[in-house]
C-alpha cells in the first residue's frame, strides 16, 4: 500500500500539468531545442549595432588600458619619492576602486551634462562660449566611458606599480647613481623594466574589465545616443534580455568569451615560455 501512495505522490504533479502541455502551442517565448548551426553567429556578425559594439570596445579597451597603466605608473613614481602624507594622498587615489561601478558612471554622468555638470559649471564662471557635450554626441560618448573609467581604475593599478617599485633591491639604484646615472635615466633603463611582471599582471586585470564592461556603460550613457556607446556585454543584455532574442545574445556572449581568450591565452604563453627560460 506504501508503494502505491509514493508512486502517486510522484505522478500527481506531472499529471496535474499534463493538460496544460497538451493545450500548449507553439509559442516563441519557449525554448526550442533544433539545432540552428551558425545561424545565429550569421545574424550577429550581419547586425550593425555589433560592429559598433565591437568598435566601441576596441577604442574603450586601447584608451581605458594605456592610459590607466601611464596615470597608474606615474601616480606610484611619485609616491615612490617619500612624499609628505604619503599614506593620506595613496587612500585618496585609492578610494575610487572603493566604489561600484554604477556609482561612478550616475557621478559622472552628472558632472559631464551639459545642463548640470562641467559646461555649466565653466559658463557660470563667466566662460560663455565653453562647450563640452561629449555625453549627448555619438561620436564621443564611448570617450566619456574611457573618462570615468580610467579614474575608477588607475589607483587601483598605482598600487600594484608602487608595490613593485618598492620591492625593488635599493642597493642596485644606489650602484647606478654611483655610476652616474640621474633618475630619470635609473627609472627608464633600469625601475621600470624591472616592473615586467606588474605590466602584465595590471594589462591582464584592465583588458578583464574592459571585454567585461556593462554597469558603467549603462550608468553612465545608457549605451547612448542611440547605440553609439554600445559594448558587447550591454549588446549582449539587450538583445537576450530585452529584445528575447535569447541565441543573439549567447551568440554574443560566445564571442566576447573568444575575446577574452585570444587576450589572455597570448600573454600567458609568452609568460610561460620566458619563465621555463629562465
Amino acid at each position: 500500500m506504501r508503494r502505491w501512495v509514493d508512486t502517486l505522490e510522484a505522478w500527481l504533479p506531472k499529471l496535474v500539468i499534463a493538460p496544460t502541455f497538451l493545450c500548449c502551442t507553439r509559442s516563441r517565448m519557449l525554448p526550442s531545442y533544433e539545432l540552428a548551426g551558425l545561424a545565429q553567429y550569421q545574424a550577429l556578425f550581419a547586425s550593425e549595432r555589433w560592429w559598433v559594439a565591437l568598435k566601441n570596445l576596441a577604442l574603450f579597451g586601447t584608451f581605458f588600458t594605456l592610459i590607466a597603466l601611464a596615470v597608474g605608473l606615474a601616480l606610484a613614481i611619485l609616491l615612490d619619492q617619500k612624499i609628505r602624507a604619503e599614506s593620506f594622498i595613496r587612500s585618496v587615489y585609492l578610494y575610487p576602486m572603493a566604489l561600484s561601478f554604477i556609482v561612478t558612471g550616475t557621478a559622472w554622468k552628472w558632472m559631464l551634462n551639459p545642463g548640470l555638470g562641467l559646461e555649466k559649471l565653466m559658463r557660470d564662471w563667466g566662460f560663455a562660449e565653453f562647450s563640452f557635450e561629449w555625453l549627448v554626441d555619438p561620436e564621443m560618448a564611448i570617450y566619456t566611458v574611457v573618462i570615468a573609467g580610467v579614474w575608477q581604475s588607475s589607483g587601483f593599478v598605482m598600487a600594484f606599480f608602487l608595490a613593485g617599485l618598492r620591492a625593488i633591491d635599493p642597493e642596485i639604484v644606489k650602484a647606478a647613481k654611483v655610476d652616474g646615472a640621474s633618475m630619470p635615466t635609473i627609472y627608464r633603463r633600469i625601475i621600470i623594466p624591472s616592473l615586467r611582471p606588474v605590466f602584465f599582471s595590471s594589462l591582464l586585470i584592465l583588458a578583464h574589465l574592459a571585454i567585461k564592461s556593462f554597469d558603467l556603460v549603462v550608468a553612465l550613457t545608457g549605451g547612448g545616443p542611440g547605440f553609439a556607446s554600445d559594448l558587447p556585454a550591454t549588446f549582449m543584455y539587450s538583445f537576450a534580455f530585452t529584445r528575447n532574442q535569447i541565441g543573439l545574445g549567447a551568440a554574443s556572449a560566445m564571442m566576447m568569451l573568444m575575446t577574452v581568450v585570444a587576450v589572455f591565452v597570448p600573454f600567458l604563453y609568452s609568460e610561460l615560455r620566458r619563465g621555463r627560460r629562465a
